[in-house]
């Protein structure tokens, strides 16, 4: 078993700890909210720490999952962060969705201190975390890669090395750039569903076995039908991911027209105060309109 240690127990990192407890490896957990590692402890058992550096301090393997890039940095490169607490030959896999800037800065910084960095975001929202069934995007080297593959197999079901550091951001960011195209697409059709009178959840069941069949119809359309999103993934954490997408495009030369009209459709939900909506709730611009 790896000694490991979990930074950031928000939706996703709160289950995808659990995972690594029950796989048997020992856990030493931070959150900014200590309440919320208290309850991981009182859950999982492990050990709760003051700082991420007590935290990295005390493992083989850290895995941060925090915010974006300014919570990154904070948790890894700040006063009490994560890098001045790991020892040398040690790994730091960050799992939080970031850009390949910050994932690139965090690789150097961990080099210098003679820690190997994967950049490693995930795909599967909370209901792959909590199932332990996500798919994680790495960038960095093979060792570490190959070190680290068998613990992330706690919580994944996939786990693939996209090449260098910043690769797994990349990735990341093709990712989001896809399902953002298919939920507006899967909104506007059966908000023409709808208005053409048909039986729309009848549709739902005949599309979803031919060429339109995705994950977002599978998992949300029903939901999106009923009008329903007090869970998934939140529209703020899209606008932000889209937004990290356009940057990187301005960087690379990519055209991203319908995503950036897309992560303007979910700035209009943030105004209407549905920032913490499932991000399917795109149908809604289209239903009320």
């Amino acid at each position: 078993m790896i000694t490991t240690s979990f930074i950031g127990l928000g939706v996703m990192g709160y289950h995808m700890a659990g995972h690594l407890a029950k796989a048997g490896h020992p856990v030493t957990v931070y959150n900014r909210t200590r309440a919320k590692a208290k309850a991981w402890t009182d859950e999982h058992g492990g050990t709760l720490a003051a700082t991420p550096a007590e935290a990295a301090a005390a493992s083989d393997m850290t895995f941060v999952c925090v915010g974006n890039d300014d919570d990154l940095r904070a948790v890894v490169l700040g006063d009490g962060g994560a890098l001045s607490g790991m020892n040398g030959g040690a790994i730091l896999v960050d799992h939080t969705t970031a850009s390949a800037e910050a994932a690139r800065e965090i690789g150097k910084a961990a080099r210098s201190a003679g820690v190997d960095f994967l950049d490693a975001p995930v795909s599967g929202g909370q209901a792959g975390a909590e199932n332990g069934v996500l798919t994680v995007m790495a960038g960095g080297g093979e060792r570490a890669f190959d070190r680290a593959r068998p613990v992330i197999g706690a919580y994944a079901r996939a786990v693939t090395l996209m090449g260098p550091v910043g690769s797994g951001q990349l990735t990341k960011m093709v990712n989001q750039i896809c399902v953002a195209g298919v939920v507006q697409g899967l909104a506007e059709g059966l908000d023409f569903a709808v208005r053409a009178g048909l039986d729309a959840h009848l549709v739902l069941d005949v599309i979803s076995k031919g060429a339109a069949a995705s994950w977002q119809m599978d998992n949300r359309g029903e939901t999106m039908l009923d009008d329903a999103f007090d869970f998934g993934f939140a529209v703020d954490w899209m606008v932000k991911d889209l937004s990290i997408c356009l940057a990187e495009a301005g960087n690379n030369g990519a055209r991203l027209p319908v995503t950036e009209i897309i992560r303007g459709y979910y700035t209009q939900i943030q105004e209407m105060g549905g920032g913490r909506w499932d991000t399917t709730s795109l149908i809604r611009l289209l239903s009320k309109g």
